[in-house]
């Protein structure tokens, strides 16, 4: 007798269960249920659809050879059955049946299954603030907000908008207003940083930086406290804690909750942060339901504790184990490591694993060190800077994260997931140090910015120099204690010895050997370069003669005047 594999949720998760269990099962009774009218699209492309770089919605609901994925598609193509404008009420595990109503008639049916899968997605938060009700209030939870924002917007009623959330939707938003459309843009951040999750706070200050030279204002340790605006008109501003932002639009980027509420009044287990608890093969507390996507928590790879990651990546990974392990396999998911990148006007950021925050959260003695590079040979046309982070525990050297930003978002992707293919594999320090990575001048240099990386971290770890950071510095760059030492060349450093005196001394590196003498050995000094490399030279040289309060800037004037551009 044919199995009945029944599925809820049909954007990421659900298709890719069903499209595996059909190849692995011709003869199982397959149907796939949605509560929405539009189903499997790609979810993450929303802000570039409303940007404009994608111009036709019909691109995101549609296969690399142009077929759109609607429920005639899932029929003839993949030979399974789909209803859309359904919504699943309860589950019946006794029975083994799942209670549905036609939202268009209200009638309610009982679906049998063998097993169910739930893919049910998540719900953007939005906080209950006064006037969070009002017109032009939303979040981008589907493609029907998508496309009323760009309807509104198109019709010229936007003006200008407030994007609250600093993550990577938010940032994704506030691009997709300002670039095409010209929409005067507003970033709010309840957090001192963007991306708070998912880079350090130095990184994190280019890239806002990066957003405010593309006309973003960027508010960050603030909150949206109040939406002003009346039910006729719509939303007229915000206020925050630094005042009123006149806007016409306001979208909330803040994350999103998972939705569970079928999984818990079916009595299925559900975790700390309201995920469903799923274990390897992805089955939920009952063997005939599975369930992944952004409705679970997944096994963290690095801490070992389950987190939700609400990534479209993993939802299709995940709906492939499911596929397998519904029709009689064993297949496993591991977990994750959070791997993910994304866009900011021109700057490319990614990373994996767990910031350094993180990781003296969750109990390791982090150590990090960030390195400024270039993603191609330094000698090769068009080569780009780029900083990345590595982070390590200090006892083990095991490596636990890794954060990039340059403008070539691909060599970005290619040197995170380099190493975030790894992670899991407990990789400590010095084997990244000598991972063999492709060399060629247009993609990479010889000794590629990963290994400085790895190997910048080694030497911290090991005891040769101790680092401060570029945010750390400029904390103190007015402090009139401040001493600094300068071994670039002097046409490099001429600028900052005439700004700061005698506080910024230049000894470029190959005259440093021979006036030694004119540095104090009792004083603190930092010692700067343009990426750091020269200045760690000079601070073990120093350290050999005796000067041992010297620290060194990580990532140099490269990073330091990205975040500060008036020091130089």
């Amino acid at each position: 007798m044919p199995k009945k594999i029944v599925i809820i949720g049909a954007v990421a998760l659900g298709p890719k269960v069903a499209c595996r269990a059909r190849r692995l099962d011709p003869d199982a009774e397959i149907i796939m249920l949605d509560k929405d009218s539009i189903i499997s699209y790609g979810g993450c492309g929303i802000p570039y659809y409303v940007s404009g770089d994608i111009p036709d919605v019909k691109e995101l609901l549609s296969t690399i050879y142009h077929a759109v994925r609607d429920e005639a598609f899932f029929r003839s193509t993949k030979r399974f059955k789909v209803r859309t404008s359904v919504e699943a009420m309860a589950i019946d595990r006794k029975a083994k049946t799942v209670r549905i109503r036609n939202i268009k008639t209200g009638t309610d049916e009982d679906i049998p299954y063998d097993t169910l899968v739930l893919g049910t997605g998540s719900t953007a938060f939005i906080p209950p603030v006064p006037g969070a009700d009002l017109p032009g209030v939303t979040a981008i939870s589907n493609l029907h907000h998508a496309m009323e924002i760009k309807e509104k917007i198109v019709k010229g009623k936007v003006e200008s908008a407030v994007v609250v959330g600093g993550g990577a939707i938010g940032l994704e938003m506030a691009e997709a207003l300002t670039v095409l459309w010209d929409v005067k843009t507003t970033l709010v951040e309840m957090l001192e940083q963007l991306l708070p999750v998912a880079v350090g706070p130095d990184l994190a200050g280019i890239i806002h930086r990066h957003l405010e030279e593309n006309e973003v204002k960027v508010i960050t340790g603030d909150r949206v406290s109040k939406i002003i605006g009346d039910p006729d008109s719509g939303v007229t501003a915000v206020e925050t804690g630094a005042g009123s932002i006149p806007c016409q639009l306001v979208i909330f980027a803040i994350g999103v909750r998972p939705n569970t509420t079928l999984a818990r009044e079916a009595g299925l287990a559900v975790g700390s942060y309201g995920g469903i608890l799923v274990d390897e093969r992805m089955r939920t507390s009952d063997p005939n339901i599975f369930a992944g996507g952004d409705c679970v928590e997944v096994k963290h790879q690095i801490t070992g504790q389950r987190v939700i990651l609400p990534l479209g990546s993993l939802a299709n990974r995940q709906g492939r184990v499911i596929g397998t392990n519904v029709v009689g396999g064993n297949q496993q998911w591991p977990g994750a490591v959070g791997t993910f990148c994304l866009k900011a006007f021109e700057l490319g950021v990614a990373r994996a694993g767990l910031t350094k925050a993180q990781a003296i959260e969750a109990g390791f003695d982090a150590v990090d060190a960030l390195v400024a590079g270039s993603d191609k040979a330094h000698f090769y046309p068009g080569h780009k800077p780029m900083f990345i982070r590595l982070i390590a525990d200090r006892k083990t050297r095991r490596v636990l994260g890794i954060e990039a930003v340059s403008e070539n978002c691909d060599a970005v992707k290619a040197r995170v997931d380099a190493v975030a293919a790894l992670l899991s594999h407990k990789v400590c320090v010095d084997e990244i140090s000598n991972l063999e990575v492709g060399y060629a001048p247009p993609f990479a240099s010889a000794m590629d910015i990963v290994n400085e990386a790895a190997n910048a971290l080694e030497n911290m770890l090991d005891g040769r120099g101790e680092a401060i950071t570029a945010l750390e510095f400029l904390d103190q760059l007015d402090s009139p204690t401040l001493k600094v030492l300068d071994v670039r060349t002097r046409i490099e450093a001429d600028p900052l010895v005439k700004r700061y005196g005698e506080r910024w001394k230049n000894i470029p590196l190959d005259k440093l050997q021979e006036r030694v003498g004119e540095i104090p050995t009792a004083e603190p000094l930092i010692v700067i370069c343009s990426s750091g490399v020269r200045s760690f030279e000079a601070q073990l040289f120093l350290r050999q003669k005796g000067v041992a309060n010297v620290k060194n800037v990580h990532g140099g004037t490269a990073l330091v005047e990205l975040l500060k551009k008036e020091i130089a």
